[in-house]
């Protein structure tokens, strides 16, 4: 990521963390599972938590975008208890895709192409950091 695409990903998450992680995520998973209804087995019955844990997990990462060396551990532990969870490469191409849909949304009239490009060139590092962790390597 460049400096500039770091700047304009954690511009706008600081809009996302002043809204409730039940909306966030309720917004997001919906799409999620609207769009790819086999993966609703993946998660818990009540979602609750699961909102609040993205929500969390993105502002953490996203704090320490210019230093992502602290996170990558975390990131890649993340990476291998999703893959015990049944999470699959392929899975994460539809939640990236879920996820620039919530972020396009919620970010509204703001959202341009440049922000579009940087969320991409994020969520494709994370995307990547976590699928080099499991045992699916590409």
């Amino acid at each position: 990521m460049t400096e500039e695409q770091i700047v304009l990903v954690k511009n706008s998450w600081r809009t996302f963390r002043n809204i409730d992680p039940g909306i966030i995520g309720d917004l997001f998973y919906s799409k999620l599972f609207i769009e790819n209804p086999k993966l609703k087995k993946l998660f818990p019955f009540s979602m609750e938590q699961q909102h609040r844990k993205i929500i969390d997990m993105l502002s953490f990462i996203i704090s320490r975008l210019d230093n992502l060396e602290v996170v990558t551990e975390d990131i890649k532990a993340m990476a291998r208890r999703h893959e015990g969870y049944g999470v699959k490469r392929e899975h994460y191409k539809l939640v990236g895709e879920a996820l620039l849909w919530t972020m396009k949304h919620g970010i509204g009239n703001e959202w341009s192409d440049k922000l579009r490009e940087a969320w991409i060139a994020c969520y494709n590092m994370i995307a990547k950091t976590m699928i080099s962790a499991t045992k699916q390597k590409a």
